[in-house]
């Protein structure tokens, strides 16, 4: 029988990182703009809604509303089985797809307010930005439907099974730049898995994680499961580091929007580790204390009711 500590070690993966914390000079402004334009959509029942708004969203105004939709669109899908997370990821799709367009009376909230998010991202965005967008976003939401019928049926996939899934969208040009990209993807997914572990064992959706798909195919309790995925993730880094050595040049302009582009992908691994400690969505109040002592208490299972879906989602209100 496998060990069940009562608190596992949350491993200081990026420690070494040389991309550090920095925070946009005009977060708050924009984070109260956008917050305020979520709340208008009432897409939370009152507790729920609470629970979202002890959340920070970093970066300016689109990156703030993109926080915003995937949160939502992985608390609304995350109860749903597979044919109601199709028919979602297909009012998704089309939402993006005609912005300009006002959505069907009694549809899914998702819909209108991806539709919002991106008429307003697509004014700012470049042509190629929106396009590179477009494509990963709408190649990503399908795996939302793979994850849901794995749910459905108890499946807890393979290391490898399980990675490709969540690779699903990314994908850039030359074979230099996809490796990296491929690496940050890792990198941002295994610090993911670790964070929101706790929370998803507790709310009984644990499956569709790196630290479960771990603990099954190599038998190992969560403690070791998470000192694998930390070892995966320093030989990552690694790998980062020695592909930039990799990069060609394609003359001044581009190189320079390459690199801002490397540079954004840096910036997201660290981004995502912070926000893991500073949102409140997986330590509550205590993300300060946990990412200093690195000790994360095991919650108790909870029981989610079933019947709860779209707007009467329950976000689950993290106090350790």
């Amino acid at each position: 029988m496998r060990y069940t500590p009562k608190r596992f070690y949350f491993p200081d993966t990026m420690a070494t990182w040389p991309w550090k914390r920095t925070i946009n000079p005009h977060f708050e402004e924009v984070k109260a703009e956008s917050e305020a334009w979520f709340r208008e959509f009432k897409a939370f029942n009152p507790q729920s809604q609470k629970a979202f708004d002890r959340c920070d969203f970093k970066h300016l105004r689109t990156a703030c509303d993109m926080m915003i939709v995937f949160f939502l669109i992985d608390e609304y899908t995350d109860v749903e089985n597979a044919a109601a997370t199709r028919d979602i990821v297909e009012v998704i799709i089309d939402a993006v797809k005609k912005p300009h367009t006002s959505r069907p009376e009694g549809e899914v909230i998702l819909g209108e307010v991806v539709r919002q998010f991106w008429e307003l991202a697509i004014k700012t965005a470049s042509p190629a930005s929106r396009r590179h967008f477009l494509k990963e976003f709408t190649e990503w939401l399908p795996s939302l439907v793979a994850q849901a019928a794995d749910r459905d049926q108890g499946i807890c996939r393979s290391v490898d099974d399980y990675l490709a899934v969540r690779r699903d969208n990314e994908v850039l040009y030359h074979p230099a730049v996809v490796e990296l990209t491929g690496y940050i993807t890792d990198i941002v997914m295994i610090d993911n898995d670790i964070a929101s572990y706790n929370r998803e064992q507790a709310t009984g959706d644990e499956n569709h994680n790196l630290i479960t798909a771990a603990m099954q195919e190599y038998d190992l309790d969560v403690g070791s499961a998470i000192a694998w995925a930390a070892s995966s993730h320093t030989e990552l880094q690694r790998k980062f580091i020695d592909g930039l050595e990799k990069i060609p040049s394609w003359g001044n302009e581009v190189d320079d929007q390459l690199q801002e582009y490397i540079h954004g992908l840096a910036n997201w691994a660290r981004a995502n580790y912070c926000w893991s400690f500073e949102s409140g969505r997986y330590f509550g109040t205590k993300g300060a204390e946990i990412e200093q002592f690195r000790f994360v208490p095991l919650l108790p299972k909870v029981a989610i009711d079933p019947h709860l879906h779209k707007e009467a989602v329950v976000v689950a209100d993290i106090e350790l």
